[in-house]
């Protein structure tokens, strides 16, 4: 059930991001799943809430959304005009320091995986 309502998640969060993206050809929506150990999902929560509100200003759309029955597994649900603000938006100091903050509270490796838009 919590995998349908992350698809059904990604779905609507792709048809506004479509929308959203001047030259939606080229966006990437790129879903990454963040767990937490569970000591640490408090703390994870605050730091992927802070960051998405200063990573949010570069993308077309940023969201975090977090499981219900697992309060320390989270689903970032981004949109990039393209492949270059992506890539932009991962060598950024901003983003090499918050991954290197939250690294120690990880109960697994990030699942990044970068998509585009079936036309």
């Amino acid at each position: 059930m919590i995998r349908l309502l992350k698809v059904s998640a990604f779905v609507l969060l792709l048809a506004i991001g479509q929308a959203a993206a001047q030259n939606a050809g080229d966006a990437v929506y790129v879903v990454t799943h963040v767990d937490f150990t569970p000591p640490n999902a408090t703390q994870g929560e605050a730091a992927l809430k802070a960051f998405a509100a200063e990573a949010g200003k570069d993308a077309v759309r940023y969201e975090v959304l977090q499981e219900p029955t697992r309060k320390n597994h989270f689903t970032l649900v981004t949109v990039w005009k393209d492949q270059a603000a992506f890539e932009a938006h991962l060598s950024s100091p901003k983003t090499r320091e918050f991954r290197n903050k939250i690294d120690p509270l990880l109960g697994s490796p990030f699942d990044e995986r970068l998509h585009r838009l079936d036309q």
